[in-house]
């Protein structure tokens, strides 16, 4: 209990810094109203609580109604530190350069309102000039990025493709497709429209074998499993197979994996099936030993014929590290959403060993998908929506 107080704490003291930030720039530097000034300060200090009410209510189950307009504000007021850091430096390069020519303003005295007019040929007017022009740039171009980011996250998912040849794979089944897709996130923000279109990417590819590699939901079987209903009609030759990702434990993994069952898909929990001489292993998400439904790796891949190549399912990229002792031939992941809002994929490079494509962890061969939907904002910048299709060939 202490511990999530202060990690509240500390999460409403860093968003209140950061709007106090926009304030500054957006409202303070660009007018000398103080009537102006107070009313950006309380529209500043809303926008934070409602950001932290956001982060903070809704992961803990709380407060769904916030989370359209509370992640589409956290969206765009992301954009918005980004450009403003950006500007910061030619922002003061050009004071420095340009303003200091203005002497005849630069010892102007504020008093209340009566500085709304300062002298235009002064520094003071040429200091709001700047400010206002920057805030303007930063306006514009987070708006702009946003909106394109939007209109990608709700947009159908791209169909990407890649040939990854495989040594001990019979040639009955070379060129097998697999369907892979991650991350759909039925929530709040996604209607059962979001889990049509999904659908009908996945069936529009012709697969062999479909892959639902976690974080399918966020929130219960109660909430949720009416949008869950279209993945019925998904199509496949030799079945659709599902593994948890660490939403699925948030959300309630038990009640999903009897829901999953039911849609269709058959859940490998820390095992494997054999499909025509390839096996297919699944391993639990690694964030479910935190709720005792851990990933064994010895369980799915363990006591095996070694002569058979293996495919494994999961749902982080970083699994691979466990699984590389058994002798993958190829691992799929998501998790990572592509980092889907760029650049936040540069972070996720220190926490996940591949963050979109392919890659090799250890050895193993690993490719990861951008995953089909989004989770927080719906915002997607650099990392579109993906359903890949993965075909095995002989090496």
């Amino acid at each position: 209990m202490a511990a999530t107080v202060a990690y509240e704490a500390v999460v409403q003291s860093i968003v209140a810094v950061l709007h106090g930030y926009l304030w500054w720039r957006f409202v303070r530097d660009t007018s000398r109203s103080r009537r102006v000034r107070r009313i950006g300060a309380w529209v500043a200090g809303g926008l934070s609580v409602m950001t932290s009410a956001t982060l903070i209510g809704i992961s803990a189950g709380h407060l769904k109604w916030l989370a359209w307009p509370g992640y589409v504000w956290i969206g765009l007021f992301f954009y918005l530190l980004l450009a403003l850091v950006i500007i910061e430096l030619p922002r003061w390069g050009l004071s420095r350069w340009w303003v200091r020519d203005g002497r005849t303003g630069r010892n102007a005295v504020e008093v209340g309102d009566a500085a709304e007019e300062p002298a235009k040929s002064g520094g003071v007017e040429r200091r709001l000039v700047v400010a206002r022009g920057a805030a303007i740039v930063a306006g514009l171009t987070a708006a702009g990025v946003t909106g394109h980011g939007m209109r990608t996250a709700f947009g159908a998912p791209r169909i990407d493709r890649i040939r990854i040849p495989i040594g001990k794979l019979p040639r009955t089944m070379d060129g097998t497709r697999l369907a892979v897709v991650s991350d759909i996130h039925l929530g709040p923000l996604n209607g059962i429209g979001h889990t049509e279109r999904i659908t009908r990417v996945i069936n529009s590819v012709d697969a062999d074998v479909v892959c639902v590699v976690g974080d399918l939901v966020d929130g219960t079987v109660a909430e949720l499993g009416r949008l869950a209903e279209p993945l019925r009609g998904i199509e496949s030759r030799r079945g659709t197979y599902f593994v948890t990702g660490n939403h699925e434990y948030y959300s309630g993994y038990a009640p999903w994996i009897e829901e999953v069952a039911q849609l269709g898909m058959r859940p490998l929990r820390n095992e494997r099936v054999e499909i025509d001489g390839l096996d297919l292993a699944g391993v639990n998400d690694l964030g479910g030993a935190e709720f005792g439904d851990p990933a064994d790796f010895g369980r799915a891949l363990g006591d095996r014929d070694t002569t058979r190549p293996v495919v494994l399912m999961a749902h982080q990229p970083a699994a691979a590290v466990r699984a590389a002792p058994y002798g993958v031939d190829l691992q799929v992941s998501g998790h990572t959403h592509g980092g889907q809002m760029a650049p936040v994929n540069l972070v996720e490079r220190l926490r996940q060993p591949v963050v979109s494509g392919f890659g090799r962890v250890d050895g193993v061969p690993v490719y990861v998908t951008n995953g089909a939907g989004f989770w927080g904002p719906p915002v997607r910048v650099g990392a579109p929506p993906q359903v890949t299709v993965v075909e095995l060939r002989v090496a």
